[in-house]
């Protein structure tokens, strides 16, 4: 079901549920319980395993996420997505929602998600030089969320969006060789 049709439909769960958080102006809190809620989906093979397992009754699982949602998700607007997502057997698109909100909440307040890959660990001044570069070329307020591939073996990949500036180490010496066969 989230192979085919699953972004859009998850799409339209966060618009949704965007919208509402808008409106009520606790789009940020309503963000955050989302992520949270994803992020304990996404790490909890017991979680997936009790409300996804066709042996437990509809009853049993709602009762499960029923105990568990107050901890994760204080806010109503969270706990009734969630419960709906459960009852329309639809509660594994949760990852794709929390995403697809984020995307939104990041266009409502003019900014993006840069991911940023090194060979190794950068230190905070390396990380905020980039953060500042990428915002002055997108123009947007930019969140770097950092990461390291030791195959890069120097340099940085940043992605912005459709947007890839590739300074690695790797990249360089795969053009050189190109240029060498050539």
């Amino acid at each position: 079901m989230a192979a085919i049709g699953g972004g859009s439909v998850a799409r339209r769960y966060a618009r949704a549920l965007f919208g509402i958080g808008v409106d009520t102006g606790t789009f940020e809190a309503v963000g955050q319980e989302i992520g949270d809620l994803a992020a304990l989906w996404s790490s909890s093979a017991e979680l997936r395993m009790a409300l996804e397992n066709p042996v437990f009754r509809p009853s049993e699982k709602r009762a499960v996420l029923e105990q568990l949602l107050p901890r994760v998700a204080p806010t109503a607007e969270v706990r009734r997505l969630a419960l709906l997502l459960l009852e329309r057997r639809r509660i594994l698109l949760l990852p794709a929602i929390a995403r697809a909100y984020r995307d939104l909440a990041d266009a409502h307040t003019g900014q993006v998600r840069a991911k940023v890959t090194s060979a190794e660990q950068l230190a905070p001044a390396a990380l905020e030089r980039v953060r500042r570069s990428l915002e002055q070329r997108t123009g947007k307020k930019v969140i770097v969320e950092a990461a390291v591939d030791a195959a890069l073996i120097g340099g940085i990949v940043a992605q912005v969006g459709d947007l890839v500036l590739d300074g690695s180490v790797r990249t360089q010496l795969a053009d050189l060789r190109q240029k060498l066969v050539n």
